[in-house]
């Protein structure tokens, strides 16, 4: 150890203690003569170093105090973004959303919500660990300097609740793994809720009402109670399909387009580097590492722990593989994760406003048309029923509409084949120029509506109204070939969702398909079985909510998970056949099964009365009657999600203006307002009061 003359060691000065920065400087100015310029050159920069860090550290322990930061409410600035974008015109630009960015209280709210993804628990805001708030602050920190990098596994500054890999030294083998993984880090998700949050307000004003995937209030039953309400009276449907963009899309193009709405180079940088990060670290391995790998290939079982959140369930998982093709996809570029579906949005956008323009640019009303005839809201709509379309002649209107879910969209078009084949040049040609994608006629289909147009497993097609002609004289009755109108019909597709259940297994054959039993709940105990197939029945039963047929295909999905639980119960239970399965357990399977050969087994009603098993539950929609009819609620043609029109709604109180006519018309009218009335009911039990207090007196 070095020391100084005297014998006193350099932290020392007297009986007091010299501080660690006067330490360093003294230290470098001892330096002997003897050692080389090389070697005190590292002792020379070491001051400078030091004073950095003892003045970064004083900063932080004063200034950068997580519970200090804590100020605001986050639903409240996310509001204020949104009110702000909303009552903004549509092509105002935002130069600074750093200050969004930097507040830590966003940061926090973000945090809540990844952890309710990662462990399926939202925490409070009280409950979050000091660490855990000192980490976050750090990532903050990281980002708001440009230091953050997207997908860094090794260097995470914020982990899951549940992530143990930071308190403890892990082996190789579990270093590659995590390194290999393509789940992304917890700390990406954490900055992409941020700016989710940001971006969302900020494009959700610009975004088109045509445009209904991947945007909240919106979903695929909004499509086609539209499409039910508002493309009445096509002829010919334009079938598009985009969905390249959703796979891959140009970094330049998407960077064009935010920049039309974000000035701010710091959100703008953040987003390029994402879209450039990739998701999985490729880590190469030796031959013999891939032979061990595979010989330790197997199934086990995986354990949960006590806090790890449950996976899916099978009833769950079953859904979603329903999946229309259109909503199948999302997007995913790069380390964007959940603001890739809102990136898509921004470039498809401009596809939705094309159509639009062109919506207004082919209208061309005629006069001897029985529907539109001036205006192009016209038509006598009725929107709870499927709109009649009474046959016209040659002279028609010239209308088209459009819609749009997800990289699928479609367009109706009233007149001429061939303005519908102009129509796809220039989408062509449109999507070719502004994102730089290549369609042909495979992507872009044609179809009239006799055909029948396939839509989010929905069938659009139109049923033809006939004149029936009754005769007394004859008592006979005639139905004339010429049609006097049609009723757009929105239908289920039977047969893709025979298609469905023969991808999963529950059926085989196409013509007549024959249920198969399903193996997957083999294990499972007859209550867990019937409760998880009931859950599945009513989430298709909603799906299917907006069907003529609803009935129909409900049926048949209930007869398929029926019979396919039958057959699992035979050979469970060893009864050869789903008839005796049937015969015991009724029609919908409500009462309990066991095994003939076992029959020193306890009742059923017994082991329920102690409370050792659960009660069983009848499969749903055994009966026609028991299934629901299709809904036919009514839907404006002008429609807006409740949030939106909300937003708005407050926005016009906001405004002093609207205050001020409110207030003139009510005078005009002779009408009083409701603070007066309640005033005066006030004023008048005050004076009643204070004169029934002086008779009294």
């Amino acid at each position: 150890m070095l020391k100084l003359k005297g014998g006193r060691f350099p932290c020392c000065r007297g009986d007091k203690a010299m501080s660690r920065r006067n330490f360093i400087k003294h230290l470098s100015c001892t330096v002997p003569p003897a050692i080389p310029r090389a070697l005190s050159r590292p002792f020379a920069s070491l001051p400078t170093l030091s004073r950095q860090s003892s003045q970064g550290a004083h900063q932080n322990q004063v200034i950068q105090d997580p519970y200090s930061l804590l100020k605001e409410d986050p639903v409240d600035l996310v509001s204020s973004l949104w009110v702000k974008s909303f009552s903004s015109p549509t092509n105002i630009v935002f130069p600074n959303l750093t200050g969004f960015l930097a507040k830590f209280d966003l940061w926090v709210l973000a945090y809540q919500r990844t952890c309710a993804h990662a462990t399926g628990t939202f925490p409070p805001r009280n409950a979050i660990h000091f660490s855990a708030l000192h980490s976050l602050l750090s990532l903050r920190n990281a980002v708001t300097r440009n230091q953050f990098k997207w997908n860094d596994k090794t260097h995470q500054l914020v982990r899951s609740p549940f992530d143990k890999t930071g308190t403890r030294l892990i082996s190789k083998t579990k270093l590659r793994a995590i390194l290999e993984s393509s789940e992304p880090c917890f700390q990406d998700r954490v900055v992409q809720e941020v700016l989710l949050m940001i971006l969302e307000p900020v494009f959700e004003a610009r975004f088109s009402v045509k445009s209904h995937a991947f945007r909240p209030g919106r979903n695929a039953h909004t499509v086609i109670r539209t499409i039910r309400s508002n493309f009445s009276g096509y002829l010919w449907f334009l079938k598009g399909d985009v969905s390249e963009i959703l796979n891959s899309l140009d970094i330049n193009v998407v960077m064009g387009l935010l920049e039309k709405a974000i000035k701010d180079r710091r959100v703008m940088g953040l987003i390029k580097s994402a879209f450039r990060a990739t998701v999985r670290n490729q880590v190469p391995r030796d031959d013999n590492e891939k032979l061990r790998t595979k010989k330790k290939k197997g199934t086990k079982k995986k354990i949960l722990q006590e806090n790890e959140p449950k996976p899916d369930p099978f009833w769950l998982r079953t859904f979603f593989d329903f999946a229309p093709e259109e909503a199948a996809k999302v997007p995913d570029y790069g380390c964007c994760g959940i603001i890739s579906p809102l990136l898509a949005n921004v470039c498809l956008n401009e596809l939705d406003h094309f159509m639009e323009q062109k919506i207004i640019e082919f209208f061309k009303p005629s006069q001897f048309d029985s529907i539109w005839k001036s205006s192009i809201d016209d038509g006598c709509h009725n929107p709870s029923w499927p709109e009649f379309v009474p046959s016209s002649g040659k002279e028609k209107t010239r209308k088209m509409d459009y819609i749009r879910y997800g990289g699928h969209f479609l367009i109706g078009i009233r007149g001429p084949r061939d303005d519908a084949v102009q129509i796809r040049k220039e989408i062509i040609e449109f999507c070719d120029v502004q994102f730089g994608l290549r369609l042909d006629n495979s992507k872009l289909e044609i179809e009239h509506i006799s055909r029948g147009i396939q839509f989010l497993d929905h069938i659009i097609c139109r049923r033809v109204i006939h004149p029936t002609l009754r005769y007394t004289s004859t008592g006979g009755k005639i139905v004339s070939e010429k049609g006097v109108g049609t009723l757009l019909s929105v239908t289920a597709s039977l047969q893709q969702c025979i298609r469905q259940f023969r991808r999963l297994k529950f059926v085989k054959g196409d013509k007549d398909p024959e249920p198969l039993p399903c193996t997957p709940m083999l294990y499972s105990s007859q209550a867990h079985s019937n409760a998880q197939m009931n859950k599945f029945l009513e989430t298709m039963a909603d799906w299917y909510r907006y069907a003529d047929n609803r009935k129909k295909v409900v049926g048949f999905c209930a007869y398929v998970i029926r019979s396919s639980l039958a057959k699992l119960y035979a050979a469970r239970y060893r009864l050869k056949s789903r008839a005796k399965v049937y015969k015991i357990a009724s029609r919908n399977l409500s009462r309990p099964l066991r095994e003939s050969s076992n029959n020193s087994a306890p009742e059923y009603s017994d082991l329920l009365r102690m409370g050792l098993v659960d009660a069983i539950e009848g499969v749903q929609f055994s009966h026609m009657s028991l299934i629901p009819s299709c809904d036919y609620t009514p839907f404006p043609r002008n429609w807006v999600p409740h949030h939106e029109r909300v937003l708005r709604e407050y926005i016009k109180l906001e405004d002093p203006k609207f205050f001020c006519e409110i207030h003139r018309s009510i005078k005009r009218r002779g009408l009083s307002l409701p603070q007066d009335e309640v005033s005066d009911i006030v004023w008048d039990c005050k004076v009643r009061g204070l004169r029934r207090h002086q008779i009294d007196v």
